[in-house]
């Protein structure tokens, strides 16, 4: 059985919003979750989250979305890709978090208590 971690971060790469899901669920699944919470200006993203109805729900909401385009998409959408290079300390987050062998392992059973697993992580990350 693997998880997966879902995280959204700011700009210095701070965990702001954690959850985690099942391996073989999508990554778009949780993003209109977690975007429920809070309200960013902008919303950095890889193509795993090109979706009209996500797109559409962040112009909705008046948040920038910073994604590019799957290669299959018939009609292709600009990105500002100076700004998508910026996606850099949230993947500096998740290889900080992976450096904690009980994360990295996946050692914990229940859903809870992984997930206190990685918030107790992400509490040390944001103290040093």
């Amino acid at each position: 059985m693997t998880t997966k971690i879902h995280a959204i971060c700011d700009a210095l790469g701070n965990p702001v919003e954690i959850d985690i899901t099942p391996g073989q669920d999508a990554d778009i699944t949780q993003a209109e979750q977690l975007l429920e919470k809070i309200d960013p200006d902008a919303f950095l993203a890889d193509r795993a989250y090109d979706a009209d109805r996500l797109i559409d729900r962040l112009t909705e909401r008046e948040i920038t979305p910073v994604i590019p385009s799957k290669s299959n998409r018939t009609t292709q959408r600009k990105t500002d890709f100076a700004l998508y290079r910026e996606r850099n300390p949230v993947k500096r987050f998740f290889n900080k978090i992976k450096q904690f062998r009980a994360i990295a392992t996946r050692c914990d059973k229940l859903k809870s208590t992984f997930l206190a697993a990685v918030q107790f992580a992400s509490v040390i990350i944001l103290l040093n």
